[in-house]
């Protein structure tokens, strides 16, 4: 095997060069995020001058991930946190004097937008949960002076539909069984309009208005297996199918940005295609699919549509970000997100469908480590070790495309596999049902066919085989070593979930007006059945059969997935006298964001994966530099880990 060259941690998860990029409404501006300091921060430059770049914020702590365009242009809207406790406060960055202004500041409290429109440049609809811990209420919010405006208070919706006028058109409440019903409001009081059930509650939902606030578009999987894009008239409620798909719902919605009408669609269900429905723009994605190799996505557009940003995505390189000019039919390259891995040996993904035990097609996708696979027939020249990798949600899934972990363990001699298990997202409404009360059962037996295929493929080592992942992710990781405990020589639990009943009964309080979401779909604890379900699923009761070690990552003030959850499997396993490694980051939450925190805790995984599979590892070195990390027992489990403890508190 001619192994490639091992590729530096950092430069998979370090910050990136420039991500998010997006071009201003009025076009002549384009921003992005991009470090300061090593922190991720708000870019702006000139839409002709890349060089007058200059940072509009300044975040010192965890760095800004999310933001956008107000429709003024004359500011950038974004959230933060407090040490990832996701009580969001919403901000605006005046883009011309780079002051900051706290739009929502209270303590403790969760914002959201719900809705921006560029009839009101100023102004945006938010949602807040300053009056009851388990309630948004809906204000509108002008960004410049900071001023609210009491919309709608209640106390029993979990979401609203707002119009193009900002009017609050109709709300949503959440049936005992599971199901969604839609009230409108009528001389004062909420009428019931109609109810999703339950079967489609996770495949139906509003896209938005049209322009004239008439007709709204919807996916709606009801009288049909997959999600089709709808068009409804709001009054008459006659409907009309724009857009399907027998194999999966509909994803991504292109819309023009003014007038609002959808213009292509996209289904992925091994790889990404768009169905275009406006024939205005087909010259302009036959040109794109010219400019560069790669999916095509449109990530921002001017409201005058005369800019688009677009990037091309691959599986085995870094982002490429475009700026197209419509009328010159011209697409300028502007920068890669990450420069670095510009030539570098990485490796491509492959898609693949695999049939579970009682005959549901899986969507999988493994990447195998290059020069590995002589013929190139997609099967290693010898089985390799494998780290098999869930994705988190449940109601989540993997799709097509570059994947940092994916790259780093595949350059460090992995084969890496990932499958869509039932209860996974976009396959339509009866693959995703059919993980209803199967958190613990068949959820779990797909991900068992899945590793199984991959050995019985002469893909994978049998006996040198992880699972890695992170919050249902890490479930499925706890679930692996307890439920299947010689089929796994080891693994890796991000933020995963050991105790379901302790998990239902301490999830945040806004999380209640969707309670009966998780009461349905993965069990009640307040009846019998429900809690024995909960229980017999949760891996904590069977830690007993955990023969195989154990690495454990979390983040301190994760609101999802509490600390206790680690800790009541760490203390199970002392009792047991069996070996765990158990590292806690006290400024993090669900989930790592600062770029020191996921160095330092990759570089133990990768020194604990090569103990155990065997694979290749980087020295920890100076991968500790600026971490938090606490290692609260089993460092001695890790290869190298006193070593560089000792170093970083000496």
């Amino acid at each position: 095997m001619n192994e490639a060259p091992i590729i530096a941690r950092k430069l998979f998860f370090g910050n990136p060069d420039r991500s998010s990029v997006q071009i201003s409404p009025d076009g002549a501006s384009i921003s992005w995020l991009a470090p300061v300091n090593g922190v991720l921060n708000a870019w702006v430059a000139s839409r002709d001058d890349l060089a007058s770049a200059r940072p509009l914020t300044h975040d010192t702590a965890r760095g800004i991930r999310n933001y956008c365009w107000a429709y003024s242009s004359r500011q950038i809207l974004f959230t933060q946190d407090n040490n990832g406790d996701e009580n969001w406060r919403l901000y605006a960055a005046d883009v011309h004097t780079g002051s900051v202004k706290d739009l929502t500041p209270f303590d403790g409290v969760n914002a959201h937008i719900v809705a921006t429109n560029p009839k009101y440049p100023e102004e945006v609809v938010a949602g807040l949960n300053n009056r009851k811990p388990e309630w948004h209420d809906i204000y509108r919010v002008n960004t410049v002076t900071g001023e609210l405006t009491l919309l709608l208070q209640h106390d029993r919706f979990c979401s609203v539909l707002v119009d193009n006028d900002y009017r609050i058109r109709g709300a949503y409440q959440m049936t005992a069984d599971g199901g969604l019903d839609l009230f409108v409001p009528v001389n004062g009081d909420w009428r019931l309009r109609e109810t999703i059930p339950p079967e489609d509650m996770m495949t139906t939902g509003p896209i938005g208005f049209d322009k004239t606030n008439e007709r709204l578009i919807v996916k709606d999987s009801r009288g049909r297996n997959t999600a089709a894009l709808v068009e409804v008239d709001y009054e008459s409620r006659s409907t009309r199918i724009l857009a399907e798909d027998p194999l999966s719902d509909a994803d991504d919605i292109l819309r023009h940005p003014a007038d609002k009408h959808i213009q292509a669609v996209s289904f992925n269900y091994d790889r990404k295609r768009w169905q275009i429905l406006d024939e205005s723009i087909e010259p302009d994605l036959a040109y794109l699919r010219t400019v560069s190799h790669g999916d095509v996505e449109i990530t921002s557009r001017s409201l005058d549509d005369r800019f688009w940003l677009i990037a091309f995505l691959i599986d085995d390189g870094p982002a490429r970000y475009y700026l197209y000019e419509r009328e010159k039919r011209h697409a300028a390259f502007l920068f890669t997100n990450r420069a670095a891995l510009e030539g570098l040996a990485l490796a491509k993904m492959r898609p693949v469908v695999i049939k579970s035990r009682d005959g549901l097609d899986l969507v999988a996708y493994y990447t195998l480590p290059v020069g590995c696979d002589a013929d190139g027939n997609g099967i290693p020249d010898r089985p390799m070790p494998m780290i098999f990798t869930p994705h988190g949600g449940p109601w989540w899934r993997d799709s097509w495309g570059y994947d940092a972990w994916n790259q780093w363990l595949a350059n460090r001699g992995y084969v890496v596999l990932s499958v869509n298990f039932r209860a996974s997202t976009g396959f339509g409404k009866a693959f995703l049902n059919a993980g209803d009360r199967e958190w613990g059962g068949k959820i779990i037996e797909d991900q068992v066919d899945a590793v199984q295929w991959a050995i019985a493929a002469g893909i994978a080592d049998p006996n040198r085989v992880a699972v890695m992942g992170a919050s249902f992710g890490g479930y499925s990781t706890l679930a692996g070593l307890t439920f299947n405990p010689e089929l796994f020589a080891c693994g890796v639990d991000l933020v995963g979930i050991a105790n379901l009943v302790s998990w239902m009964e301490s999830i945040p309080a806004y999380w209640k007006p969707v309670l009966n979401l998780l009461v349905t779909r993965v069990g009640d604890p307040s009846t019998e059945d429900g809690r024995a379900l909960l229980v017999n699923h949760s891996p904590l009761t069977f830690v007993d059969r955990i023969c195989r070690p154990l690495l454990i990552g979390q983040g301190a003030n994760d609101p999802r997935v509490r600390q206790a959850e680690p800790d009541q499997i760490v203390s199970a396993m002392h009792a047991k006298k069996f070996p765990v490694t158990y590292v806690v980051y006290p400024d993090e939450g669900h989930g790592f964001a600062r770029p020191e925190n996921n160095l330092s805790f990759y570089a133990i995984s990768e020194a604990f994966l090569a103990r155990h599979l065997g694979g290749r590892s980087e020295p920890i070195g100076g991968d500790f530099e600026g971490a938090s990390l606490d290692v609260l027992t089993g460092a001695n489990e890790v290869p190298g880990l006193d070593e560089a403890i000792d170093k970083r508190l000496s």
